[in-house]
């Protein structure tokens, strides 16, 4: 079945995924992410899945092949940290999805690592708080 699902595999360890994330993932085919994301979840995949490691920086490469190996008929995972749509790769796949309109995207969420940081340490963020991402990789400094 093509289809591409967008999962954020949460804050590092398995048990912090979100059964729905794990269920995303062991029904697709092929497993695309930044190489130390795939290593944190080959372990758990290994039998279901192919994988498809990709190093940093490398995005709308990824995503283009993920969208590629969904027009071959297969289901396809990109994955990344935390959750997919805070500063993850669900914006870029949606939009590239549109070069690709009979492929249908599924973004699944996954926990923050703010949110995963914030249960060690207890309940910092139990008043009013924000997040703001320091991080040029997917929006230029003179966008930011």
């Amino acid at each position: 079945m093509s289809k591409i699902f967008v999962v954020g595999i949460g804050p590092g360890e398995y048990e912090q995924m979100t059964i729905r994330a794990v269920n995303a993932l062991q029904s697709c085919d092929v497993i695309v992410g930044y190489t130390v994301y795939v290593d944190l979840v080959k372990e758990h995949f290994a039998k279901e899945n192919e994988f498809s490691p990709r190093p940093c920086g490398k995005g709308s490469g990824a995503v283009r092949m993920a969208f590629e190996e969904a027009k071959k008929g297969r289901s396809v995972a990109m994955i990344c940290s935390g959750d997919a749509g805070v500063y993850g790769m669900a914006g870029l796949m949606l939009e590239i999805g549109q070069e690709y309109p009979d492929i249908p995207v599924e973004v699944i969420p996954g926990v923050t690592a703010a949110l995963g940081g914030g249960a060690v340490l207890g309940a910092p963020l139990i008043h009013d708080f924000c997040l703001i991402s320091l991080s040029d990789l997917l929006t230029p400094w003179g966008k930011n």
